[in-house]
């Protein structure tokens, strides 16, 4: 990770150190570059201590402003265990633990950034906002993503779990319900309900039993890095915010500015999430030598860490970024 900061579209210092410069997170010719291009690959961004006057960070606003500009309304998070890499679930191996948590990006609590009030210091609101448009498509984005899947580790079955708490909020009752509206049109699919409190201990008790999971924002963003918990930790989790015509591909980790200039971070994260990008831009554009790129990535990320001699710190080992790039690069031959 370099030192001093990498360069944005259209040559101006990137993320927060051009924000402390210019008060300016996103700059026009960025956001420009990045509407008119196939797809995005971003790199960690932000700085812990570079806020707005709420105390929010500037950091995350980035890949926000991308999100919400661009309309990427499912952010979607791979939960796959593989070789090489140990769980921190006793006694389960590579292929039992393979879900994909559907996250609806664009609604929900984190709708509420930036619009919430606070009263004189005493008394603070932010809004959860749901719409049936928003959570339809996340929800025919689940189903449909659930139809191209192989069916959950455990019984094969294709099944998307609806989680929530219609227990207790207006709010997500009305998701849970327009999912199972959605569901009606995928008979071939099993529909299934868990509330976002029990799930969290159904996901460390019996991961092969989920497939894909969706969820509101806050509860998906959650439960997303409970799950990458569960297969090696954040350096091993890809991430993708898709919408229908646009794509941002991402490490789901932050910047680490603690060891910025070492050569420490894990290069795995990103390099996963650029093969998720392979595998979509061949979906968008019907090129499946892009899948056949995407497939040949992550064979080579698994094989680096199934030999066990060049790994990263947050898998235990000691290699750095470069060596690690290095050798999924002749992995890759």
């Amino acid at each position: 990770m370099p030192t001093e900061p990498s360069n944005a579209c259209g040559g101006r210092p990137a993320w927060c150190t051009h924000y402390v410069r210019s008060g300016q997170v996103l700059p026009p010719d960025t956001f420009e570059a990045c509407r008119g291009a196939h797809a995005i690959l971003h790199g960690a961004a932000g700085l812990p201590g570079v806020t707005y006057p709420d105390g929010t960070e500037v950091g995350n606003d980035l890949h926000l402003q991308l999100r919400f500009k661009l309309d990427l309304y499912a952010n979607v998070r791979p939960i796959r265990l593989v070789r090489g890499v140990k769980s921190t679930l006793a006694d389960w191996q590579p292929g039992q633990i393979d879900y994909v948590i559907i996250r609806e990006n664009t609604e929900g609590l984190y709708a509420s950034r930036g619009a919430g009030v606070n009263l004189r210091g005493e008394v603070v609101t932010d809004t959860l906002v749901m719409t049936r448009t928003g959570v339809e498509r996340v929800a025919r984005f689940a189903f449909q993503l659930a139809r191209r899947r192989f069916g959950a580790p455990r019984d094969q079955r294709r099944r998307v779990t609806v989680c929530d708490k219609a227990n207790i909020l207006r709010s997500y009752a009305f998701f849970r319900a327009v999912c199972t509206e959605v569901a009606e049109q995928f008979p071939d699919v099993e529909l299934d309900y868990a509330y976002a409190d029990a799930i969290t201990v159904h996901m460390l008790k019996r991961p092969d039993f989920y497939d894909v999971i969706v969820a509101e924002n806050m509860f998906g963003d959650i439960l997303s890095d409970l799950g990458a918990g569960t297969v090696g930790g954040l350096g091993m989790a890809p991430s993708a915010e898709l919408g229908d015509k646009r794509g941002l591909f991402q490490g789901a980790h932050g910047s680490a500015p603690d060891i910025a200039g070492r050569d420490a971070a894990s290069p795995l994260a990103t390099i996963l999430s650029g093969a998720m990008m392979l595998r979509w831009l061949d979906d968008q554009r019907g090129d499946a030598a892009l899948s056949e790129a995407a497939a040949r990535v992550e064979r080579a990320v698994e094989t680096v860490l199934a030999a066990g001699e060049v790994v990263p710190a947050d898998q235990g080992g000691n290699a750095r970024c470069s060596e690690v790039t290095e050798a999924v690069c002749r992995a890759l031959g």
